[in-house]
């Protein structure tokens, strides 16, 4: 009867263990595995990090400064003494235009001031005699020789003549004006290199012919620019140029240089924008910035100093304009902030999560007790208004330890391009969902339970 009792009492703890093992294994399948309803998901961990938040945009390499040599005279070309890419100084001979036509102007010219001065020697020899005649005049008036008539009429001759000398003191000066003007012609007809640098650019050859400028376009000649100082002109789009400030530093990586990386700082940015697109809807909205090379580059447009100092300098990179490069403007960091993956931020409509909130709690409790939740859960997500953005929030969905999800509002702040910093409602440490997008986006909801890929 003893042995009976005792098997009994060995079954009854047998199965009481199975049954504590059974609750056990469910609970800790629901934890790890979820419940046969549970979305499976990418979990990451807020963790504090260096954030740096870029702008990047693609453009061109061109150099700092570079001067456009056209002539202001019409001519053939009959001097070139420069070829593309050849290092020149400032005040040296670059080209020279066929200076026959203007050199004739210039012995016209100083024909036309030899003739205007001869005028003007004759104009005052007869006024001269005029004043000599009216003295004379005015002698023998007051001696009443003559009528008052004849003196009036020598008064008005000495006028007359007065009158011809001042009309050729001004055709003098036109003629020396104009000798003036034709001789600067005559001296534009040779091309000096307005600064040191190098020819980067050459369109035109020996014996041909080129357009001034002064009353049309004229012909591009060539192009001289300081090839040691190299920049890349990007164009930004509006949303991301508030960002930029001048001096914030640049990583540059030009194509012809691949898995290269070059400094750069922000030295111009536009104030006015480059539209593109015909239309209004198709208009797209830049701003030109420049960013200047910091790392030595283009040698051979360096000093020879400079060149036997530093043998090494043959080994730096050569930047032709033209060449075309992407720079990632580092816009602003923060250190040790919390921080998570980008696409573990969405935005939801939290009038929907506070309903599903409500029916939750009035399941499981009172009408009043649902109620309290709503009212509570509002005061934590911030006040409600009539309007429908009001109820948008940045938001993420943080894990609790039941594998649930709650959908937890955040202040986001700056990013790059894996992390944002979270400046509130989530902390070090805390668990949040990263993935998949669908899920993140669209189809999670608070409360629901979920299982860790």
């Amino acid at each position: 009867m003893a042995k009976k009792k005792n098997r009994t009492r060995n079954l009854l703890i047998f199965v009481a263990v199975a049954v504590i093992l059974l609750v056990i294994l469910g609970l800790a399948g629901q934890r790890f595995f979820g419940g046969p309803n549970a979305e499976s998901v990418e979990i990451v961990t807020a963790q504090l990090r260096t954030v740096t938040q870029t702008v990047t945009a693609s453009g061109r390499v061109q150099p700092e400064v570079e001067i456009v040599i056209s002539p202001d005279v019409s001519g053939e070309i009959v001097q070139l003494p420069v070829v593309e890419g050849q290092q020149v100084r400032r005040g040296e001979l670059l080209a020279r235009i066929k200076p026959d036509y203007y050199e004739a102007q210039v012995e016209q010219a100083e024909a036309q001031l030899s003739q205007a001065k001869a005028n003007l020697s004759q104009r005052e020899a007869s006024l001269l005699l005029q004043e000599q005649t009216l003295e004379r005049q005015r002698q023998l008036y007051e001696a009443e020789v003559i009528p008052l008539e004849q003196y009036e009429q020598s008064k008005t001759q000495h006028k007359i003549a007065q009158t011809d000398l001042d009309a050729a003191t001004f055709n003098v000066e036109s003629a020396e004006a104009r000798l003036r003007e034709v001789k600067e012609q005559l001296s534009k007809t040779v091309l000096y290199a307005p600064m040191s640098g190098t020819v980067s650019q050459l369109d035109i050859e020996l014996g041909e012919r080129v357009t001034g400028n002064e009353l049309q376009a004229g012909t591009t000649v060539m192009k001289v620019a300081r090839l040691e100082q190299m920049e890349l002109e990007v164009e930004v789009s509006e949303n991301d140029v508030v960002n930029v400030m001048l001096g914030d530093t640049a990583s540059i990586e030009v194509d012809a240089y691949p898995e290269r990386y070059f400094k750069g700082v922000v030295t111009e940015i536009a104030n006015s924008a480059r539209l593109q697109g015909s239309t209004f809807q198709e208009q797209v909205t830049n701003f030109p910035v420049k960013i200047r090379i910091l790392d030595p580059h283009n040698p051979a447009a360096q000093s020879p100093g400079i060149l036997s100092e530093t043998p090494s300098i043959q080994d730096y990179p050569s930047f032709r304009p033209g060449m075309s490069g992407t720079v990632d403007i580092f816009t602003s960091t923060v250190a040790e902030v919390v921080a998570i993956p980008i696409q573990a931020v969405t935005v939801r409509d939290f009038r929907i999560i506070n309903r599903t909130r409500a029916r939750r709690a009035a399941t499981a409790n009172s009408e009043s007790d649902s109620t309290a939740a709503a009212d509570s859960n509002d005061s934590e997500i911030g006040s409600v208004s009539s309007s429908d953005e009001e109820y948008l929030r940045r938001m993420v969905f943080v894990v609790d330890d039941e594998m649930k999800v709650v959908a937890t509002a955040v202040e986001t702040g700056i990013s790059d391009d894996q992390y944002i910093e979270i400046k509130a409602g989530l902390e070090e440490g805390q668990r949040v969902v990263n993935g998949p997008y669908s899920a993140v986006s669209r189809e999670l909801s608070d409360g629901d339970l979920i299982k860790e890929r």
